[in-house]
């Protein structure tokens, strides 16, 4: 089974565990997800399923968006609800307003410190590896974009937030650094994405959904068409002549092509045969072959 398929991650598992049943759902082996959530965190989680993961590093830019709630008064070892509160109780919260002016620092460009607990690299191994074992990794701070960060409501110590953030940001360490500009600590207490890239949770999948459909066949009628994806680059047919020389690693003519450095070619209306990389004119390499 070759496509992408927009799921709605259920509270309570990892990524890797919602991977794992979708690969006992469809029984394809070959599925990855474009961008991990956290166990405690629901909403949109795009899967790439048999070949179309090839397809994984064109994806990799995508930024995401975001509901959620922070909860002040402490901070925790994770940054968000499932870690221990680590310091002394901060002061009381503040008001709305003291908030949302305090959140507007987060907007823009930053440069932003990854959580402890997170999937990023120290010295060849993961962050949160390193902290499970008690050590504190050295973690550098990373260029991001923040589009929004808008704090919508406050109930008592809970604030409600919309986000939209670049490929590599993190809201737990928005909320963490939040809570310290306002001196009383601060832990991402909900998180939920609503949209990665151009995937949103209208057109996403609940895992139930998913089991259902496969079993009764129709889960490619609800993929996304597969010429729709990554709409940067055209999408042109290929004949049986230019196949046999993509299949080959050989370069082709598209006669098709409309100027963009990369182009989708395709086998057929649905099946993508490979990405195309320009080399002069109309001449393109193929660069990542699915066939």
């Amino acid at each position: 089974m070759n496509g992408l398929l927009v799921l709605d991650k259920p509270g309570g598992m990892t990524s890797h565990d919602v991977v794992a049943r979708v690969r006992r759902a469809t029984g394809e082996q070959s599925v990855g997800h474009l961008g991990t959530l956290d166990p405690m965190a629901t909403g949109v989680l795009p899967l790439l399923l048999g070949r179309y993961t090839r397809l994984a590093q064109f994806f990799s830019a995508a930024g995401k968006a975001y509901t959620g709630t922070i909860r002040f008064g402490f901070a925790t070892d994770t940054w968000d609800a499932e870690g221990q509160p680590v310091g002394a109780a901060g002061a009381a919260t503040p008001a709305l307003e003291t908030v949302q002016a305090a959140a507007l620092r987060f907007v823009g460009r930053i440069e932003q410190i990854p959580p402890p607990f997170s999937a990023k690299k120290v010295q060849g191994k993961p962050a949160y590896k390193l902290a499970r074992q008690g050590k504190t990794p050295e973690l550098k701070p990373v260029p991001i974009l923040v589009d929004e960060f808008t704090i919508e409501a406050l109930d008592g110590d809970l604030a409600r937030f919309r986000a939209r953030i670049s490929a590599g940001g993190y809201v737990r360490s928005i909320a963490h650094e939040l809570g310290r500009a306002l001196g009383c600590g601060a832990h991402l207490a909900s998180l939920r994405r609503t949209a990665a890239g151009p995937f949103t949770l209208d057109r996403a999948l609940t895992l139930e959904e998913v089991e259902a459909l496969a079993r009764g066949g129709e889960l490619e009628a609800r993929m996304p068409q597969p010429r729709t994806l990554l709409p940067e680059m055209p999408a042109v047919t290929a004949d049986e002549v230019t196949l046999g020389r993509i299949r080959r690693g050989m370069q082709v003519n598209l006669p098709e092509y409309s100027g963009a450095p990369l182009v989708k070619i395709f086998e057929g209306q649905r099946e993508v045969a490979a990405i195309g990389r320009r080399i002069a004119g109309t001449l393109f390499q193929p660069f990542v072959v699915l066939l």
